[in-house]
């Protein structure tokens, strides 16, 4: 594996042997992940058990490995196959449009290679990363093709705190108005739903206001994931810059079907007031209920 400093965080180079990747996230038959590792280095994000299964020294957000040789891999795989592979996600435990996609262009790359070798293949982008507007000529060539925005939280200071890394909310729901623009596809995932603070009534309001000006016709939401490391992060971010929300997640933690059992007649009047169909959403809140005393997570998109 090779490596280089950039940046403050460190950006290594490494080799794979498969890109496409059989998912069980429900809706989805494959993954793409062209890096590991993620520059966002969101506060809340399950996929920072990856930095402990590779032993990284650094803590999540401060190292990402490009997968090189993944569009060649990519190709070779959609060459053999008989059949499409079904539908691709791109970005499941990482943002296949952080910063090191500007050097790379793997993302780029992939999409060339679907769109030159299986147009027919049903393909989603989930990002936070308004770099996905620079390969709008690739996305116009696929068949079938969406793109999503992950946006947690509307207010930009906020934002910050629990997203230090990944570009502000203004500029995705921007990129967003562009792609819809182009005529392509544009879904919003409203997760974490962080208690107290992104399921604030005023601040759900607020974003969903701005996602409807926007133009998005699709929205997505999800509770939090309680992972262990993640809540560790979360209980000292709340501390220190939301001390009045510190309840809210200490009931979540502890009484979760309770607060989500809540949480879901609210959402569902929200819906309603905005004219959003919250139906495939609730699948996963629903899932988040039925398992809520076992301590168990949804599997959940990043």
């Amino acid at each position: 594996m090779a490596g280089c400093e950039t940046g403050t965080g460190r950006l290594r180079e490494t080799f794979c042997k498969n890109a496409l990747v059989k998912t069980g996230i429900p809706g989805y038959d494959y993954c793409l992940n062209p890096y590991t590792g993620c520059a966002h280095g969101c506060r809340y994000c399950y996929a920072e058990t990856i930095s402990r299964f590779r032993c990284e020294a650094t803590g999540w957000g401060e190292w990402v490995a490009a997968k090189v040789n993944f569009p060649e891999v990519l190709r070779r795989e959609l060459t053999r196959r008989r059949r499409p592979p079904g539908r691709v996600l791109f970005g499941t435990v990482t943002d296949v449009y952080q910063p090191a996609e500007v050097k790379y262009g793997l993302t780029r790359a992939c999409l060339q290679a679907l769109a030159e070798l299986r147009q027919e293949v049903e393909v989603t982008i989930l990002t936070k990363s308004a770099l996905v507007c620079r390969d709008m000529d690739v996305l116009k060539r696929l068949r079938n093709r969406s793109v999503g925005f992950t946006i947690t939280l509307l207010d930009e200071q906020a934002a910050a705190v629990f997203e230090p890394g990944a570009p502000p909310p203004a500029a995705r729901l921007q990129a967003a108005r562009s792609l819809i623009g182009e005529g392509i596809a544009v879904w919003v995932f409203i997760a974490p739903l962080l208690p107290g603070v992104g399921d604030a009534p005023s601040a759900l309001e607020g974003l969903l206001t701005a996602i409807k000006k926007a133009g998005v016709e699709e929205i997505h939401m999800d509770p939090l994931n309680p992972y262990p490391s993640a809540v560790e992060h979360l209980r000292a971010l709340y501390r220190d810059y939301f001390p009045r929300a510190v309840q809210h997640l200490e009931d979540y933690l502890h009484h979760r079907h309770e607060y989500l059992s809540e949480l879901g007649r609210w959402l569902q009047a929200l819906a309603d007031q905005f004219d959003y169909d919250l139906q495939a959403s609730w699948s996963f809140i629903r899932y988040a209920l039925r398992n809520s005393v076992a301590k168990k997570s949804p599997i959940l998109v990043g």
